[in-house]
């Protein structure tokens, strides 16, 4: 039986770009800034188109929560593979508050609704780094979670054999489904869209929905107090034997 592939697709501030503290100390600088798709999460769609070609999966949905340009973001994931995508309406201002706490509950719920066999997510978002969203999914629906994943294999019993990135190396555990996974960066190498595929992306379907469709409450739960950059690095300085460096280290009190 062919299965259902849900994934998550994040709109992030690109990953090369400098990015800036805002004026008032409760975020950073969005506009006018690039964007593109968080890369664990291009991981996620990738994994998900080769199970497709590997007739695994018969079909692959995208999703990703926010504002309008949330589509951008949306269509490189059609083009890369996924056969049609969802994007959850949600204006700015409530989307600066936007919680893996509320993202999670909407994936959840677009997984029951759309009956899907597995949920693939990025470990984590670059821009908030709070790798939570794939296991609090995972809570909400009550299914078994594979976080960190370096490999997948699909098993004859439908069970998934994973192997996962842990502190000491890789440990190996297998999952029933459905199941909720989510991707290292070892997983495989994402494809770049060509530009056939990003025309075909165009006509591809894109289903827009709120969350007060899908009955989800975004009010924020935490709040933010102050965003500071890192304070900025002294610079180094040379010596030229070991005897000086000693003395320097001496000087400064370090040993």
């Amino acid at each position: 039986m062919s299965l259902r592939v849900l994934v998550g697709c994040k709109r992030v501030i690109d990953f090369a770009v400098k990015v800036r503290v805002r004026p008032d100390k409760k975020g950073v600088v969005t506009d006018g800034v690039k964007h593109s798709m968080n890369p664990f999460d291009e991981i996620a769609v990738e994994e998900a188109v080769r199970l497709k070609e590997k007739s695994i999966a018969g079909e692959i949905i995208a999703v990703s929560c926010g504002p309008q340009q949330c589509q951008e973001t949306l269509r490189t994931a059609l083009a890369m593979g996924a056969d049609r995508a969802i994007h959850v309406d949600i204006p700015v201002k409530d989307y600066e508050a936007l919680e893996p706490f509320h993202v999670s509950k909407i994936l959840a719920r677009l997984a029951k609704d759309e009956k899907a066999d597995i949920v693939i997510v990025g470990k984590q978002a670059i821009d908030g780094d709070c790798n939570q969203t794939g296991q609090m999914t995972a809570a909400w629906l009550d299914w078994p979670q594979a976080t960190f994943a370096s490999k997948l294999e699909k098993g004859d019993d439908g069970t998934f054999t994973i192997a996962r990135e842990v502190d000491g190396g890789s440990e190996t555990i297998k999952v029933k489904l459905p199941a909720v996974v989510t991707v290292d960066l070892r997983l495989n190498e994402p494809r770049y869209a060509t530009l056939p595929n990003i025309m075909k992306a165009k006509k591809k379907p894109l289903a827009k929905k709120t969350v007060a469709e899908l009955g989800v409450d975004i009010s924020p739960r935490v709040e933010i107090l102050s965003v500071e950059e890192p304070p900025t690095r002294k610079a180094g300085e040379k010596v030229e034997t070991v005897e000086d460096l000693v003395k320097k280290l001496k000087d400064l009190g370090v040993v």
